[in-house]
C-alpha cells in the first residue's frame, strides 16, 4: 500500500485506525475518530480499562465534559473496540501511539512504555501503514529511536514499507475533548507527503489549524512550549516568595503587573504537577546532552517549581511555631491529591511530595480528594482530630466549605492555603488562622 492509497482511504474514512494507549490522550483521540466515522481499535494492556471501554464506560474520573456520553455512543465494534492483543493491529492502516514518556530520577527520558509499544507493534505492522506518535518526546527521538526500533523489529524500511510521523498532543484533563477539537496542532512527518497525509487525517477531528512540518520541529515545538510555561510559573512562584519575605501580596501584585501592556504574569501555586510540565523541560534539555550547551534557565525553573510543596510545609511550620505547636506527632488534613483542580489525575502530584515530607517529619497525613477514589469521603469527618488543614488543589468542592464547620472539626484552627482560594476576612471572622502562599506574615496574621 502506498502513501497515496493511505491518504485516499483516510479521505473516504475506509482506513482502519488503531490507538495504542487509552489514557488521558489516547482515549479521547480514539473516541473522536470513531465519532467521525472511522473503525477504531484501541489497544491497552490494562484489562480493566479495556473492559470498561467496551462496556461504554468512561475509565477517566473527574469532570470530563462530553466524554462519558461519547463513549456510550461509540463503544461498539465497527466504531470503537478495545483490546489488549497487539495481534489485532495486523489489518490497521493507521496506528497512533499515545503512551507515557516520563523521565527518570536523573531527568533523562524513560521510554520503556514507548519502546515496548513499538516492539510489540512492529511484527504486526501492515505493509504501507502510517504510524503516528502522539506522545511527547525529546527532539531527535523520532529518528534515533522510533524509526530505528520499528525498522529493526519489523524488517521494514521507513518511507518505503511504512510511513512515520508525530503529532504531539495538546490536551489537559478537564478539557480533553474540547482541547482536542479546538486547539492548533503541529504535524511532523518524515517527509512532506507524510505530513500532508497526517493533516488529512487530523482534519477529521480537529477544527484548529494544522501546521505541517518536519518531525524535529514538531518535537521541539511541544517540549519548548511546556518548558516556556514552566519558566513562567517559576517566575510567579519566585515573586510569591519575595512578596512573603518583604510583606507584600503576590496576588495583588500580579493583578497590577498584568495591567501593564505585554505583561502576563501567571499564577503562583503549591507546586507544578501532571504528566507534561514537570518532565517536558527535561526532555528538551536531554536533546543537547554532550553537545556543549550549558543550560541554566530551564533547570533553575524546575528547581523553583519542585520546591513549592516544601515551601508550603514551611508555612505550616511557621503557623505551628506561632501557636507553640510541634509538627512531630501532629495530624494534618491535606486537601487535594490530584495535580489539577476537578481532576483525578495524580501524576507527579505536589501533594504526594508534601505528604512524604509530613510523614518524614513525624506527622500523620490525612488525605482528602473528591475525585481520587482512594481519598474520597466526607471532608469534615476527615478533619476531625486534625491539627491543621492544607489546601493544595483548587477543587470547586473546596470553595463550598463553611469556615465555622471546618474550625469546629480541627483541633487547631490553622489553615494553609497554597492556591489563594479563601478569603482572609471570612477566615478571621470564623476564628481560623489562615496562612496563604505569597502573602507576607503581617498580612497573613489575622
Amino acid at each position: 500500500m502506498t502513501l497515496a492509497e493511505v491518504k485516499k482511504k483516510i479521505e473516504s474514512k475506509e482506513a482502519l485506525l488503531a490507538v495504542i494507549g487509552l489514557g488521558y490522550v489516547g482515549l479521547p483521540v480514539a473516541a473522536s475518530f470513531a465519532r467521525a466515522g472511522f473503525d477504531v481499535l484501541g489497544v491497552d494492556l490494562l484489562t480493566e480499562r479495556v473492559e470498561k471501554i467496551n462496556r461504554g464506560e468512561n475509565p477517566i474520573e473527574g469532570e470530563e465534559p462530553g466524554m462519558a456520553d461519547l463513549l456510550k455512543t461509540v463503544a461498539t465494534p465497527g466504531k470503537l473496540h478495545a483490546d489488549s492483543d497487539y495481534g489485532a493491529l495486523r489489518d490497521r492502516d493507521v496506528i497512533l501511539i499515545a503512551v507515557e514518556t516520563p523521565v527518570d530520577s536523573d531527568h533523562k527520558p524513560h521510554y520503556q512504555a514507548l519502546i515496548s509499544a513499538l516492539e510489540a507493534m512492529a511484527p504486526n505492522l501492515k505493509s504501507g501503514a502510517l504510524v503516528i506518535i502522539e506522545s511527547t518526546i525529546a527532539p531527535g527521538t523520532m529518528r534515533n529511536l522510533v524509526q530505528v526500533t520499528l525498522e529493526e523489529r519489523s524488517g521494514k524500511q521507513a518511507g518505503l514499507d511504512f510511513f512515520l510521523g508525530n503529532c504531539p498532543e495538546r490536551v489537559m484533563p478537564g478539557k480533553l475533548l474540547a482541547n482536542l477539537r479546538t486547539l492548533d496542532r503541529v504535524v511532523g512527518g518524515m517527509s512532506p507527503e507524510t505530513a500532508e497525509t497526517m493533516v488529512t487525517l487530523y482534519k477529521k477531528i480537529v477544527d484548529g489549524e494544522l501546521d505541517a512540518t518536519e518531525c524535529i520541529t514538531a518535537e521541539l515545538v511541544k517540549t519548548v512550549e511546556n518548558a516556556y510555561r514552566d519558566v513562567q510559573i517559576a517566575f510567579a512562584n519566585e515573586v510569591a516568595l519575595i512578596c512573603e519575605a518583604v510583606g507584600g501580596d503576590v496576588w495583588k501584585v500580579r493583578e497590577l503587573v498584568n495591567k501593564s501592556p505585554g505583561r502576563n504574569m501567571l499564577l503562583p501555586g503549591a507546586g507544578v504537577g501532571g504528566h507534561c510540565i514537570p518532565k517536558d523541560p527535561w526532555l528538551l534539555a536531554s536533546a543537547v546532552d554532550g553537545k556543549g550547551v550549558h543550560l541554566r534557565l530551564i533547570p533553575a525553573a524546575r528547581a523553583v517549581n519542585d520546591g513549592m510543596p516544601y515551601h508550603i510545609l514551611e508555612l505550616l511550620k511557621k503557623g505551628f511555631a506561632e501557636m507553640g505547636k510541634e509538627l512531630k506527632g501532629s495530624k494534618i488534613l491535606v486537601m487535594g491529591y490530584a495535580y489539577l483542580e476537578n481532576s483525578d489525575d495524580t501524576r507527579n502530584s505536589p501533594s504526594a511530595v508534601l505528604v512524604n515530607e509530613l510523614e518524614k517529619s513525624g506527622a500523620e497525613a490525612v488525605i482528602h480528594d473528591p475525585f481520587v477514589e482512594e481519598y474520597q469521603g466526607d471532608l469534615l469527618e476527615k478533619a476531625k482530630g486534625c491539627d491543621a488543614a492544607m489546601l493544595m488543589v483548587k477543587h470547586d468542592k473546596y470553595k463550598e466549605i463553611a469556615f465555622p464547620d471546618l474550625r469546629d472539626s480541627l483541633n487547631k484552627g490553622l489553615l494553609i492555603d497554597g492556591r489563594r482560594l479563601y478569603d482572609a476576612a471570612k477566615a478571621l471572622n470564623s476564628d481560623i488562622k489562615l496562612y496563604q502562599l505569597g502573602i507576607g506574615m503581617d498580612l497573613n496574621s489575622n
